[in-house]
């Protein structure tokens, strides 16, 4: 059986890891390099990112091929190096996993392609879904256990990089960026992202959030989530580690370790099977969530004022979904007697 979907059958939760953009700055990244190269020019930096991981208590790691399609990569001129680039950051989790005196999961990192879709743009579903694939192609070539879709927006470019992610037989996640008042940018609200998984072909085995704008709005999107998809749904959360903030001439995350130990409880107790941390989360962040999560008993699923709370404020349009104020297809505000009513802009 695929390593991913045992231990999730065993495990009442799984720890993925952190960030991996963020720390490699840490490490000597500099800004509008692509990371991906370092998968050949640096590849002990990579695994030691893995390693940290791991040491802290991650069950699964995430490759170094956020930006592995060729669209990304040919803003390097590295596009034909697609296949190359996503084997070796494979093999390099893949390595660190194995020497692991526990099952360590590998997850193949696939993010978004940076082009629009047709019909906002010139990309079809067809090149997407290639270009997905020969992504895919090398990840599993280079030994992860399953495909991990991540930071999506638009519905078209998720279409095609759960086709394109299907061809290669492995088991799928797949996560949006609910970051724009309870929805993607472009426009995808949980409850669009619980359908689509429903309806497609792929099969992913798990779907949730990643990214986006804090903690808070990250665990409000797993409780909008968890009440489209029902209690069966295997939920991912991967939250940014708090808000970004400008200090000393450089970008950092005013997350503290105890701020993501509570998420990792809340996002828990709100239905996520899955959780880990994105930008800003650090090994530091990590082991906190995992002590967090291996003494926390499960409680009741929590309010949304009890996130506010804990967490901070959460967005208008998030708190209009947990209310069943909002019409999800169409995005229209509704009165308590269910009828729509002229929608509103609202602020994030």
């Amino acid at each position: 059986m695929n390593r991913f979907l045992r231990l999730l059958d065993e495990r009442p939760f799984l720890l993925a890891d952190g960030a991996t953009g963020t720390n490699l700055f840490q490490a000597g990244l500099q800004t509008g390099d692509a990371p991906e190269l370092w998968n050949t020019d640096h590849p002990e930096r990579i695994a030691a990112l893995h390693q940290s991981f791991v040491d802290a208590g991650a069950d699964i790691v995430l490759t170094n091929t956020f930006g592995g399609t060729r669209h990304r990569l040919k803003l390097h001129q590295a596009e034909s190096r697609v296949h190359e680039l996503n084997v070796a950051g494979a093999q390099i989790a893949r390595r660190v996993a194995d020497m692991a005196q526990r099952e360590i999961v590998v997850g193949g990192s696939m993010g978004p392609t940076g082009e629009l879709f047709q019909p906002l743009g010139p990309l079809t579903h067809e090149e997407g879904k290639a270009a997905f694939a020969e992504q895919a192609a090398g990840l599993a070539e280079g030994g992860v256990d399953v495909i991990w879709i991540e930071t999506m927006s638009s519905r078209e470019e998720l279409d095609a990089a759960l086709e394109g992610a299907a061809s290669v037989g492995l088991p799928v996640v797949c996560t949006c960026s609910f970051d724009t008042n309870g929805r993607t940018m472009m426009g995808i609200t949980p409850a669009d992202l619980a359908a689509i998984c429903a309806e497609s072909k792929a099969h992913p085995c798990a779907f949730g959030s990643n990214c986006g704008v804090g903690a808070s709005e990250l665990v409000a999107a797993i409780l909008n989530l968890s009440d489209a998809a029902g209690p069966d749904a295997v939920l991912v959360a991967k939250a940014n580690c708090g808000i970004p903030e400008w200090q000393d001439g450089a970008i950092r995350y005013n997350g503290t370790p105890d701020l993501m130990a509570d998420y990792a409880r809340l996002a828990f107790d709100s239905g996520a099977r899955i959780i880990g941390g994105c930008c800003g989360t650090s090994p530091e962040h990590l082991r906190a969530m995992r002590d967090a999560l291996d003494h926390h008993v499960k409680g009741p699923r929590p309010s949304l004022n009890a996130v506010v709370e804990r967490l901070g404020t959460v967005s208008t349009g998030a708190q209009a979904q947990a209310r069943g104020e909002m019409d999800v297809t169409s995005g229209a505000l509704v009165d308590a007697d269910r009828s729509p009513r002229r929608r509103r802009r609202r602020d994030r």
